[in-house]
């Protein structure tokens, strides 16, 4: 079997026979990392929490999201045997690549949600072959799922598609583990279409690509025996359909955003579920066009190694922003976007002509996600302006994915490489604070405030017990204003970092005449920013190299300011824009822009809808 990675990226992925080879392309370069049982998957040396063992049998579970719908939908791969192959060994006590025992929250448990998501919709490929010794196996070793907790977050999904599985192959299943499962999703629904991942858990990719995933495709598998809340797993589809669009650019990428970027265009795979399930709220043409552009754009980035197996990273392999959980094989989670295969050739989806992102408003606000999306339609930048969460987790670089104040298809996010200085933070995006002289930088973790209003996003952080930020973010594109309350008992050095930008190729600076400020500019686009109240100095800092998912060299605009214990305004006009054209905009004003009026004793905002918002130098929020 040839490597396909010379030819993914020139997969015109039009057809559904084009979609099928792509998958067959992202498969076939993983046969020489089989193990000889074929029940595990070594696809390299890099460490994870759960251990070797485990991620060799993530590797080879998670294949099978692409493998299953290319056999559903009619299609054939010779990879199908390797695969029953494993599955007979690896629920095999007595086979040496055995999958062994399963504990309380084991990674194992994530895994099993592949065979329940096989068992629904090819039971006669994967029950059929099995002599009953096997059945036996697999039955018994998929079942401890029901005598060990999950997580309670997405993690009862697995649970569910498990027992979904059970049940639509003919075989006993735990009906009250899985109604129980079913109804807690309902405490983790907000509004608007919005899930978040657990009570009180943070907003990002896994309300698409996990929670709204896994409901639609129990709405399409058991319409028939649970229509109320097939239907109901529909509606809310339906409505957040509206509302993640705007995550989506024209050229096919999607917002950075949040924890596991490993999985890349499983960012498109809430689509191809919206299309398996028949929920009617976007054309099928529109549809196909999210998905094909995604998958595109994606195979167009350097995401694989030499020989075709997919990396640790973003759009270049990258294990400084990897979480714990991020084995060698997690990427391949991925393959949930193929579901679409599982439609037949005659599928309206397959027979519509593909079609262009619907024409979307340049504002969009976001609350149940604490986010204000704007777009900008001559260059197709997207950018999501963030209030921040309430709440916070341990998982790896949870200020850099979840609470900067930008996050943009066109520049990324940078996460911090280490804990010293301003070059190894790489705060993009982001008001850094240190004790004077202390060189060690605190940025937004956890708010006490979080609130939105029109495109004015509001919070109120402490990153010190005696250190009180109020930050108000005025979004708009290709200019924003930030402004920063800071009161603060103790010496502080600040520092207020604009977008990301990379230093390839042909990097300028430029230094605006009404600063202080400073703006770089490559053939990629220009990122810039501007003083206008509270800062002394601008510098244009180097981060360390691999800290921006989208770029491995990078510059950031950085506005300095020394602050003496007392209370202080920061108000700062960011520019960020990509393309050539964007060296034509650098000195336009931000104030006329966004209209921001800064005085000697207050600060006025007009927002998009007329509404003044007027911040006194002196106290808190004086009026609206």
């Amino acid at each position: 079997m040839s490597n396909q990675r010379g030819t993914i990226a020139t997969n015109p992925l039009v057809t559904k026979a084009d979609m099928q080879e792509a998958c067959r392309q992202l498969v076939y370069p993983l046969r020489s990392y089989y193990s000889e049982g074929r029940a595990r998957l070594r696809l390299g040396r890099t460490g994870v929490h759960y251990g070797p063992a485990i991620a060799e049998m993530e590797g080879f579970s998670r294949v099978l999201w692409g493998i299953v719908p290319l056999l559903a939908g009619g299609g054939e791969d010779e990879h199908w045997e390797w695969c029953l192959e494993g599955i007979r060994n690896g629920t095999n006590p007595e086979h040496v690549e055995y999958w062994g025992e399963v504990a309380d929250y084991d990674q194992r448990l994530v895994e099993m949600a592949a065979f329940g998501y096989g068992l629904s919709l090819i039971p006669e490929r994967i029950w059929g072959p099995l002599n009953e010794t096997e059945r036996s196996n697999l039955y018994r070793w998929l079942n401890q799922i029901n005598s060990h907790p999950c997580y309670d977050c997405n993690w009862l999904f697995f649970n569910i598609l498990v027992n979904m599985g059970f049940r639509k192959a003919g075989l006993n299943y735990d009906a009250e583990q899985l109604e129980r499962n079913l109804r807690r999703m309902d405490d983790f629904y907000l509004s608007e279409g919005w899930y978040s991942d657990g009570v009180g858990g943070h907003v990002d990719y896994y309300v698409p690509f996990a929670l709204h995933y896994y409901g639609l495709l129990y709405a399409r598998l058991m319409g028939d025996e649970d229509p109320e809340r097939a239907q109901l797993f529909k509606e809310r589809a339906g409505i957040f359909a509206v509302e993640f669009l705007q995550w989506f650019a024209p050229d096919g990428s999607a917002l950075p955003y949040g924890r596991s970027l490993a999985y890349r265009f499983a960012q498109s795979a809430f689509w191809g579920a919206i299309a398996y399930a028949e929920v009617d709220v976007l054309s099928p043409g529109v549809l196909k066009g999210l998905i094909l552009r995604n998958l595109r754009w994606w195979f167009r980035q350097g995401i694989f190694d030499a020989e075709g197996i997919l990396t640790i990273g973003y759009t270049y392999p990258n294990l400084v922003m990897a979480e714990n959980y991020n084995s060698p094989g997690s990427p391949y989670w991925a393959m949930k976007t193929f579901l679409p295969l599982a439609l037949p050739d005659d599928h309206l989806f397959w027979r519509s002509k593909e079609l262009p992102l619907p024409e979307l408003a340049e504002l969009s606000v976001q609350k149940p996600a604490h986010l204000v999306i704007c777009r900008q339609n001559e260059t197709g930048h997207v950018t999501a302006f963030n209030s921040g969460h309430l709440t916070t987790n341990e998982h790896t670089h949870t200020s850099a994915k979840y609470e900067k104040f930008a996050y943009s298809t066109a520049f990324g996010f940078s996460v911090p490489r280490s804990e010293w200085g301003l070059s190894q933070g790489a705060f993009d995006s982001m008001l850094a604070l240190s004790e004077a002289g202390d060189n060690l930088f605190r940025v937004r973790r956890q708010n006490e405030v979080s609130q939105i209003e029109d495109n004015v996003l509001f919070s109120k952080w402490k990153p010190w017990s005696d250190v009180e930020v109020q930050t108000w973010v005025v979004a708009g594109l290709p200019w924003h204003i930030r402004i920063h309350r800071v009161q603060t008992e103790r010496p502080l050095e600040s520092a207020e970092g604009g977008f990301a930008l990379s230093i390839e190729p042909d990097l300028k600076e430029i230094q605006p005449e009404n600063g202080p400020g400073i703006t770089a500019v490559c053939s990629l686009g220009g990122s810039g920013i501007l003083n206008l109240a509270g800062y002394g100095e601008a510098q244009l800092i180097r981060p360390h190299t691999n800290t921006n998912v989208l770029q491995p060299r990078t510059v950031i605009p950085t506005l300095l300011a020394s602050l003496s214990p007392g209370t202080h305004w920061l108000v700062a006009a960011i520019y960020g824009e990509p393309g050539q054209a964007a060296s034509a905009n650098l000195l336009d004003q931000p104030n006329e822009l966004l209209n921001v009026e800064v005085s000697d004793h207050e600060i006025k905002i007009c927002t998009r809808n007329g509404k003044n918002l007027i911040l006194s130098l002196d106290s808190e929020l004086a009026s609206k």
